[in-house]
Order: structure tokens, then sequence, then C-alpha cells
């Protein structure tokens, strides 16, 4: 396998690569959309700490991202990982950017009469909102490149040994830095109520991580059977870290 090595791999096609992408995308996105439309309540308190197990919509499917993103650093390495983490970056401003300019626009009558202004506004208008656009930004930004760098570092530290050590070692820091971010830049700007944020925080995040850790069987056969199927086993060895680089011949 070429990344055995330690060399960049020669820029040459995948299988499976672009399908991943698209996959990681529509993960995002549909997150982003379930997390503006809907805080949901179990009715249960957690133990201890005292606070009601609410979270976001959005968290019942993104830390399916986070798998993605180990997939995709630990199977093609930290650069084009980053490719598909800046085309998620840049798919979301582009989702809350359009729905702000359709919210904007006048209704037809038919549809005013139907749904409404006010529907679409609290539906969607937390997508368009421009907190929440912060907020889900920079928490994704600073959360999936922590993910991946700790994949990408620990996988060559440990001569590619222990994989479940760094799947869900980067998923506690990413995850807790993402959620964080999020939900405290949500609080502040008001998407959130106040009130809220702990709750959230705390919930989104042991909820997160749990879910890493029981689909980690999962993730082992998906990157098991990838990486025969690719070709492909890269070590980041010589790869330069810069999130703002987009080039994937990084030595």
């Amino acid at each position: 396998m070429t990344g055995d090595r330690g060399q960049p791999s020669v820029v040459r096609p995948y299988r499976y690569y672009d399908l991943i992408m698209a996959l990681f995308v529509a993960v995002l996105l549909i997150s982003n959309i379930a997390s503006s439309a809907k805080i949901i309540d179990w009715g249960v308190t957690l133990p201890l700490i005292h606070l009601p197990l609410a979270f976001d919509g959005g968290t019942l499917l993104f830390p399916i991202s986070y798998i993605f993103g180990d997939v995709l650093t630990e199977v093609y390495g930290f650069a084009r990982g980053r490719r598909v983490i800046w085309a998620g970056f840049a798919m979301s401003a582009l989702m809350g950017v359009t729905f702000w300019v359709v919210g904007r626009m006048p209704g037809e009558a038919a549809w005013q009469a139907l749904a409404g202004q006010a529907a679409y506004d609290a539906i969607l208008g937390g997508v368009s909102n421009g907190g929440i656009i912060l907020a889900s930004l920079v928490a994704y930004f600073a959360g999936e490149f922590t993910n991946s760098y700790i994949l990408a570092r620990v996988k060559v530290l440990t001569r590619g040994r222990y994989l479940w050590v760094r799947t869900i070692g980067s998923t506690l820091a990413g995850e807790g830095i993402d959620t964080i971010l999020f939900a405290g830049i949500a609080g502040l700007l008001g998407v959130f109520p106040w009130s809220a944020v702990a709750s959230i925080i705390v919930a989104n995040y042991i909820f997160k991580v749990g879910i890493e850790v029981l689909l980690t069987p999962l993730t082992y056969r998906v990157i098991h059977a990838l990486k025969r199927a690719e070709q492909e086993d890269y070590y980041d060895r010589h790869t330069d870290f810069n999130p703002f680089r987009l080039g994937v011949n990084d030595r």
C-alpha cells in the first residue's frame, strides 16, 4: 500500500473517496437543518449533575460525520481529509446563504395561506440565522480539524496500531471542542435559550462520544475494507498540517 512507506501518494483516482465525500457533506447539511429545527428532550435527568437529557435534533446524525472524518484520515491521509472538511464548510455556508436569501424573498399567496413566512422562519429560519451559521461553521472547523490532526499524528506515533485509541481519542477532543463552541456561541447569540446551553453541551457530548464508541466495530470493518479496496493506508509522516492548504502532495 502506498502510504506504508510514509511517502505522499501519487495523485490517482480512488474508487470510494468521492462517495465518502458526498456522504460526509450530506450528513453535515442534514444535521445543521435538524439542529435548528428542534431541541429534543427525552424527559430524563442525568444523574449526579442533575441536568435534563436535552439536545438539538442534529445530534442524532452529526456523530456520523466524525466517523467519516476518521475513515478519511485513516485511509487517505490528513491532506485528502482536509479537502473534504473544506468542501463541507463551503456547502454549509452556501446552504445558510441560500436559506437566508429565500427567506427574504416575498412568498406567493397560496403558499402564504398554506404555510406562511412564520412557519418558514420557525423551521428554516435558524439555518439562515447568522448566529447559528457562525456557531456551526466555527465549531465545525475547529472540531473536525482537531479530530483529523490528532488521528493522523497518533497513527504515526503508534505505527498504525491501536486503531480504537485514535478513533475514540480524536473524537473525545474534536467533539468536545465542537460541542462547546457550537452551543456556547449559539447561546450567546440567542439561537438557543441560555438556560439550556449547559444541558445541550453535556447531553450532546455524551451522546456523540457514545455513538462513536458503539460504532467502533463498524468503523473497523469499513476502514479495513477500504484499505483493501483502495490499496491505500496513508501515514502522515511528511504532511503539512496547515488547515488552510488544499494540496494533497505535502512534502
